[in-house]
């Protein structure tokens, strides 16, 4: 399980442009991330596999392409639950808070194959300790979550 890519923007609602590391800042998200902030959706993560579902479809997509932050790659984010920690890279551990999406107006990418996986199958956490992650870094699920669960 690893860390697949990295996406940034600074504009909300456009596709994000890939780099090779970022800061993730506590109870923030990505520095320079246009969807950081204090709320519990700091960062979205979405599955390679997921990606090339689309792709399967005939899509020419790419990771950054559906505006998720963090692109996964060998982890089922599907079968995460609400307060799952997971660990990226060295230092940094998120929560997730919440999985899928609503989406209230259709994008471009639904328009085109008639079906989107971000909002079925990306998830969002917030950043509980930050650090620096880079394109590669190793992505490790918690034993429990916050709670004690």
């Amino acid at each position: 399980m690893k860390i697949a890519a990295i996406s940034i923007s600074d504009k909300k609602g456009v596709r994000k442009e890939n780099v090779p590391s970022a800061l993730l800042k506590a109870e923030h998200g990505i520095e320079k991330d246009a969807h950081a902030g204090t709320r519990d959706r700091q960062v979205s993560l979405l599955a390679r596999e997921s990606i090339d579902k689309m792709v399967e479809k005939g899509l020419n997509v790419t990771a950054g392409d559906f505006a998720e932050n963090i692109t996964t790659a060998g982890i089922d984010l599907t079968l995460l639950s609400i307060g799952q920690l997971l660990c990226l890279g060295d230092e940094a551990i998120v929560e997730v808070s919440q999985i899928g999406k609503e989406c209230h107006d259709r994008c471009a990418i639904y328009h085109e194959a008639g079906d989107c996986v971000m909002p079925k199958e990306g998830i969002f956490v917030k950043v509980l300790r930050g650090g620096t992650i880079h394109t590669g870094d190793p992505i490790t699920i918690a034993e429990k979550n916050r709670h004690g669960d």
